[in-house]
């Protein structure tokens, strides 16, 4: 199944990217190279999209939209449920609407006017997902938008997407972790959101966040924090709102001192919100064990986690290298 070379060779068309372009594609083929028994199914879903004429990407918010496929929303919804759970969106396709999980747009409203325009600019997006807010910057006028997000059910969602959008050449979705990808000094904005809290070594990804950013350029980061001092971060016991894998919550200046010590400057915080089962909600599009954050909170105490913890909150914090 060719989920992404077409789109790839187009991408890396790029005099800037073009050097970078065997590596980045030898481990994105290798990574694909699994035994997962989902794969069949989502062959199967990506098949039949690939058989519909293509519509137009637009946005009717908070919506990512595709506007004249050419087929009846059941057989799209057909194809498109055999790739659940829809983690990130919302999207509607035709008149087809798949709420998923996480309200993305809301998200982007809190950063969009606080970023340097993307117009024009080569962005990173780290820890894609299904590539919504890629999408979104693309639309927003970025030059070459690169997504990379190794977890391959996401990665077979946005070549759902792409199955049923016209070609476009200006983002591009790859299965990678940011520690597999070559040092590329060439993004001038680099976006790190709700992914720094899943790192065992957050000073690493600090420093490989750096390696991809050009002279100049912004990173913009977004991560939960707790209440606390400087120097003062919480480190979960097991699982945190749920989730596998939490190793660090820092409070926000602990966050502004691991910038400054990694090298960043004009560190500012834009943003401080407590997520709420507004933004991250159960839906039909998330499967058949649809729990979601309302699950992950003490019934007793919403300002709590199921586990006792302080209940999510996340920042967004921008600086230049």
């Amino acid at each position: 199944m060719n989920l992404f070379e077409d789109e790839f060779r187009l991408f890396f068309n790029d005099l800037t990217l073009h050097k970078f372009a065997d590596e980045c594609l030898s481990k994105s083929l290798k990574a694909f190279q699994v035994n997962n028994g989902n794969i069949p199914k989502w062959n199967e879903a990506l098949d039949g999209l690939n058989t519909l004429s293509k519509g137009e990407l637009g946005l009717i918010e908070p919506y990512l939209c595709l506007k004249n496929i050419g087929a009846s929303s059941n057989i799209i919804e057909s194809c498109l449920k055999k790739l659940m759970p829809w983690r990130k969106g919302p999207f509607i396709f035709n008149d087809l609407i798949v709420e998923s999980e996480w309200q993305g747009d809301l998200k982007w409203e809190r950063l969009k006017n606080n970023i340097a325009p993307l117009k024009n600019r080569r962005v990173l997006d780290v820890g894609a997902g299904n590539g919504y807010f890629t999408l979104r910057m693309t639309l927003e006028g970025a030059k070459k938008v690169l997504g990379i997000e190794p977890f391959l059910l996401f990665n077979y969602q946005n070549a759902a997407i792409n199955a049923l959008c016209q070609k476009n050449s200006d983002s591009l979705l790859l299965p990678l972790r940011l520690e597999e990808m070559p040092s590329m000094p060439v993004f001038e904005s680099v976006f790190s959101m709700g992914v720094l809290y899943h790192q065992r070594n957050h000073m690493e990804h600090l420093a490989m966040l750096k390696e991809m950013m050009a002279p100049g350029s912004e990173l913009i980061l977004e991560t939960l924090i707790v209440d606390g001092k400087e120097g003062y971060s919480l480190i979960p016991q097991g699982r945190y709102a749920n989730m596998r894998n939490v190793y660090c919550l820092p409070s926000i200046d602990t966050l502004k001192s691991w910038l400054k010590d990694s090298g960043y400057l004009n560190i500012r915080v834009i943003d401080i919100s407590q997520t709420t089962p507004v933004e991250q909600r159960k839906t039909s599009w998330i499967g058949d064990n649809p729990a979601s954050l309302e699950d992950f909170l003490d019934p007793s105490d919403p300002s709590l986690t199921i586990e006792g913890y302080p209940a999510p909150t996340r920042a967004i914090v921008i600086c230049n290298n």
